[in-house]
């Protein structure tokens, strides 16, 4: 039997996921971790991105999460996202759509403020649509 480690995925709509998993890779602002059982305790932050999760029986469940915090213990991973959907629920054509609005609110803008909300929404919208792309290679592959 594999070595475990807990999982919980939450965000402020409520639980995302919550198991047992041999390995959790989560993308961290310092690049993208992997997080095996018994990893040293860390916080840090995450970056929009794509969070998989390896369970018992060697499938893997993918997550996308706008942004947040990983907590890492020993025997248990937290992701606490702002918003985490499963990758399978990603609206490609909502998160295209997203993009374009980002990038068109960069070219004209404004304000300072609206400038750096457009950046942020860009970035979203992107690790959206890479999060669906990864999951359509491997579906296809």
């Amino acid at each position: 039997m594999a070595m475990t480690v807990h999982v919980d995925i939450v965000s402020a709509e409520g639980a995302i996921h919550s198991g047992m998993a041999t390995m959790v890779f989560a993308p961290a602002e310092m690049g993208e971790v992997g997080i095996a059982p018994r990893h040293t305790a860390m916080i840090t932050r995450l970056k929009p991105g794509d969070v998989r999760v390896e369970t018992e029986d060697g499938q893997m469940e993918h997550f996308y999460v706008s942004g947040g915090m990983l907590e890492v213990q020993p025997q248990v991973v937290t992701v606490l996202a702002d918003t985490a959907i499963r990758a399978h629920d990603l609206d490609e054509a909502a998160a295209v759509e997203a993009k374009r609005r980002a990038e068109d609110a960069l070219a004209g803008k404004t304000a300072e403020f609206e400038y750096a909300k457009a950046q942020v929404e860009l970035a979203e919208a992107v690790a959206q649509l890479r999060a669906i792309e990864k999951l359509r290679k491997i579906k296809g592959g």
